[in-house]
This record gives C-alpha cells, sequence and structure tokens, in this order.
C-alpha cells in the first residue's frame, strides 16, 4: 500500500531543505523523480539517481505561470507518466505588518498560492485525463494561526488550506486525491532568521511538545502515505507534522 514503483512524482522546490526531504523520501519508496524550480537540484537529482530512480531536472521560475504547463509537460515526456505532484516551491517574506510592501506581498502570493493552484491545475488536466493522481500542498502552521510579520505567507498558506478543500471536492470523484501536510518549524532556510534569534528561538522550542525543531526526514512518512494507495480514502486534509505545536 505504500510501494510508489513505476510511479512518476513532481517536486517543485526539490532543491534543498523540505522539497529535497520529500523527493528522496518517494525515490526510496520507489518513484521516479522530476524537480521544477529556479536553483538546479543537482544534488537531490545524484541522491535519486544513488536511489536506483530516474530523476529529471527542469528548469522553471514558478514566480509567474508561464511555465506551469511546460512542467507538467517535461515531465510526462522525460519520466513517461505524472502520477504524484508535490506543490513545495514557496517564498516568505518577514516586515511589520504597517510596513509591508506591494513587492513583497505579491511575489509570496503568485509563488506559494497562484502558481502552486495553476500547477495543480496542469498536472490535474493529465490525471483526469488517466483517471488517477495524487497531489500533495505544502501548506503551513499558518494555515492555521495568524502568525507575525508575515502576512503575505499567512495569506497564501490560508489559501492553500482552501484550494486544497475545493480541488478535492471538484476532482475526488474522478480517481485524484487531493492533500496537505502543514509543517511546523522546520529547521530550514526560511526559518534560518528566526533560528538565530536567541529569544524568539527559545519562546518555540519551549511550546513544541516534541522540544526540537523538524526535519525535512520528519516529513517522509506523511508525504509517502498521501503519494501512495494508502491514502485512497483521504481527501481534502491538512495534515499538521508539528512536533505537537497545534496541541499546546
Amino acid at each position: 500500500m505504500f510501494d510508489l514503483t513505476g510511479k512518476v512524482a513532481l517536486v517543485t522546490g526539490a532543491n534543498t531543505g523540505l522539497g529535497q526531504g520529500i523527493a528522496l523520501a518517494l525515490a526510496e519508496a520507489g518513484a521516479d523523480i522530476a524537480a521544477a524550480g529556479i536553483v538546479p537540484a543537482e544534488e537531490t537529482g545524484d541522491k535519486v539517481r544513488a536511489l536506483g530512480r530516474k530523476f529529471l531536472n527542469i528548469d522553471a521560475n514558478l514566480i509567474t505561470i508561464e511555465p506551469v504547463e511546460r512542467i507538467a509537460a517535461e515531465t510526462i515526456a522525460g519520466l513517461g507518466g505524472l502520477d504524484i505532484l508535490v506543490n513545495n516551491a514557496g517564498l516568505i517574506r518577514r516586515q511589520d505588518a504597517v510596513d509591508f510592501s506591494e513587492k513583497d506581498w505579491d511575489d509570496v502570493m503568485n509563488v506559494n498560492i497562484k502558481g502552486a493552484f495553476f500547477m495543480a491545475q496542469a498536472a490535474g488536466r493529465h490525471m483526469i485525463a488517466q483517471g488517477s493522481g495524487k497531489i500533495i500542498n505544502i501548506a503551513s502552521m499558518l494555515s492555521f494561526q495568524g502568525g507575525i510579520r508575515v502576512p503575505s505567507y499567512t495569506a497564501s498558506k490560508s489559501g492553500i488550506a482552501g484550494i486544497t478543500r475545493l480541488l478535492a471536492n471538484e476532482w475526488g470523484a474522478k480517481g485524484l486525491n487531493i492533500n496537505a501536510i502543514a509543517p511546523g518549524y522546520m529547521a530550514t532556510d526560511n526559518t534560518a532568521q528566526i533560528r538565530a534569534d536567541e529569544v524568539r528561538e527559545k519562546a518555540i522550542l519551549d511550546r513544541i511538545p516534541a522540544g526540537r525543531w523538524g526535519l525535512p526526514s520528519d516529513l517522509a512518512g506523511t508525504a509517502i502515505f498521501l503519494a501512495a494507495a494508502a491514502s485512497d480514502y483521504v481527501n481534502g486534509a491538512v495534515i499538521p507534522v508539528d512536533g505537537g505545536w497545534l496541541a499546546r
């Protein structure tokens, strides 16, 4: 039920961090991997190939939706299909709401929600035609909470939760499963700034029952579950992987 042998997974933003961790998890479960992003995922590719899986790097800047149809087409042409999409590419900009700029709003929203929706649309058209597919969106704790100093990030991740449910409603009867993972506080480039702030880091760790920051590998099991047949009756869910943050 967790075997992905013969499946093709497209992961956006797979060059590092959570995207790389998810790509490697899916490869370990048997999937071939396409990685799309502005930074070449060379290290990810080496690790995927070392697992005996095929790997395709697709150069694309998802700050606009211009490349989304091409990304889907190149994945299908290069690896022979498209069974799993992981919408992982994302931006975060930090500034007090009173000073937040239009550019920081637009850049984050363009990648995190507009890009994710239209990437899902492009993949979804192929998946609907074949009668099956798994779409995994990357949400956030800020899909549930307001946060501070990240207005566009909060808006985009709240939107991801809504779009996940909408697509599940529209496509569930067509053989597709659309769900989301909501990572908690993870040790990635996006959190480097707050991990460097001793006061803020202590406040965060004091609230996490697990007592530590999450790692990309902590998402592996959930990603495999949502990509595999084991989750065939799970649709429209937003699953926290947060060390217990939301339970506190």
